[in-house]
């Protein structure tokens, strides 16, 4: 035998597999919904699965693999923001130090203004001893 004698072989295994899966599940799910009803009050229904069950598992699963997905580009978004605020930060950080050291400089001086201006006439200053 060669290898592309044992591939349908294997493609129809597969398959078979598949639809006797999907036959279990839509079986399970009948037998349920049976068993549900009689638990369900009388006006109210069941919702039907969609044909075949699968299909909306697998949209389902698309669905949440889109949404990681974008859920993780908007972080890659905001890693990206943060790190340029970070750089600003950075930036105005190295802008107020020599402002900080202005104002303090500053801070002193007035200082000794405001002790030459606040001294009375009659008070001797330091060039009359």
């Amino acid at each position: 035998m060669s290898e592309s004698e044992d591939r349908p072989r294997d493609g129809g295994l597969v398959a078979r597999s598949v639809e006797e899966f999907v036959a279990q599940l839509r079986g399970f799910t009948d037998r349920a919904t049976r068993l549900a009803a009689g638990a369900v009050p009388s006006g109210l229904s069941l919702p039907r699965l969609p044909s075949p069950p699968g299909a909306m598992s697998a949209a389902q699963v698309r669905s949440i693999a889109a949404s990681v997905k974008a859920q993780r580009q908007l972080i890659e978004g905001l890693v990206g923001q943060l790190q340029a605020f970070d750089e600003q930060l950075a930036v105005f950080e190295r802008i107020l130090d020599p402002l900080v050291e202005w104002s303090s400089t500053w801070a002193r001086l007035e200082e000794s203004f405001a002790d030459v201006v606040r001294r009375s006439p009659t008070d001797p200053g330091p060039q009359d001893s």
